[in-house]
């Protein structure tokens, strides 16, 4: 059975330098050399794990916190690197167009670039910019452009502002402990979490109907919370075209992320469906997806049939992505 795995993460020497000047934290060690790999060390770490492709993007921090036009030539130099990684190595690398999102317009024009000359089938970007959320009027352009191509796109979690890193996930301890509160533990999910619900109660599915978007982690927390966040779709005036649980189950995809959990993916199949879930390692974060143990949690788990292995391990994100409208579809 293959496996298709989608937050596999990269890291570039131009971005790594950019990320330094600004003294922004993400992996060291061999953390770092893992990232800057896109051949032999990247392939055997992923035969370890049992996975047979993974859809190449950029690793946090990301572009958003970066000055516009930096983020736009990191954005185009990071496409075009993981193109000739793809094009080295076809059956075992896809790509994402990262998307430059501190300048929605050029945002809109990478992806439509990444789609049409690329080959990539997705965009993936790292939710809110500065002031603007991902509903802010800014994006709109990008999000037609989306729905327009066909191409869905993956929204992977970021920083909270630093108003709301100071308030709620400083003095918990050392500084390594306030940074993993606010990031991976849980602040980053909280995050992530609100911008999906900001797409949804933003109206930017009901401007854009067509439109699909994927966030990891088992639905960054929303789907464990889905029916009580349900109550304010009777506070929205005018009233959303849909109930949430439409949009969660219409537009949005899921992933695993790294997080082989037998629990969580019975709650995701409950409330949104087998046809709603994808795989993902959160490579090369997670220490124990090796060992084969990406490939056992769907072979194994007695929660699938065969039919639901084949599509969470490649069949949904095929399905999700055949209708990119690109020259290379």
């Amino acid at each position: 059975m293959k496996i298709i795995c989608l937050e596999e993460h990269v890291s570039t020497p131009p971005l790594v330098n950019a990320w330094t000047a600004r003294s922004l934290r993400f992996g060291g060690g061999p953390l770092r050399d893992k990232l800057a790999d896109l051949s032999e060390l990247r392939l055997a770490d992923m035969d370890d794990a049992g996975v047979d492709v993974q859809v190449l993007s950029l690793s946090a921090p990301g572009l958003e916190t970066l000055p516009a036009a930096e983020a736009v030539a990191l954005a185009v130099d990071a496409n075009d690197r993981i193109a000739e990684a793809v094009a080295a190595h076809p059956d075992r690398f896809e790509g994402f167009v990262n998307l430059p999102t501190p300048d929605p317009a050029r945002a809109a024009a990478e992806l439509r670039r990444g789609v049409e000359q690329l080959g990539f089938r997705a965009g993936f970007m790292f939710g809110r910019v500065g002031e603007r959320n991902v509903d802010h009027p800014a994006f709109d352009d990008l999000w037609a452009t989306a729905a327009e191509l066909g191409t869905p796109i993956y929204i992977h979690p970021s920083e909270p502002p630093r108003a709301v890193k100071d308030a709620y996930y400083s003095g918990l301890g050392d500084q390594d402990a306030d940074f993993m509160f606010s990031s991976g533990a849980i602040g980053w999910h909280y995050e992530t979490g609100i911008q999906l619900l900001r797409l949804i109660y933003g109206r930017v599915f009901d401007r854009h109907p067509d439109l699909q978007v994927v966030v990891g982690h088992w639905g960054e927390l929303v789907l464990f919370y889905a029916e009580r966040i349900a109550l304010l779709d009777r506070s929205m005036r005018p009233s959303l075209d849909r109930p949430l649980m439409d949009y969660l189950r219409q537009n949005v995809s899921y992933t695993s992320s790294g997080m082989y959990s037998q629990r969580y993916l019975e709650w995701t199949i409950d409330l949104v469906g087998i046809d709603r879930i994808m795989f993902s390692t959160d490579y090369p974060y997670i220490p124990t997806i090796g060992g084969g143990a990406s490939r056992a949690f769907l072979e194994k788990t007695p929660l699938l049939s065969d039919d639901d292995r084949r599509k969470i391990a490649y069949g949904n994100w095929e399905k999700l992505t055949g209708k990119v409208k690109s020259p290379a579809s």
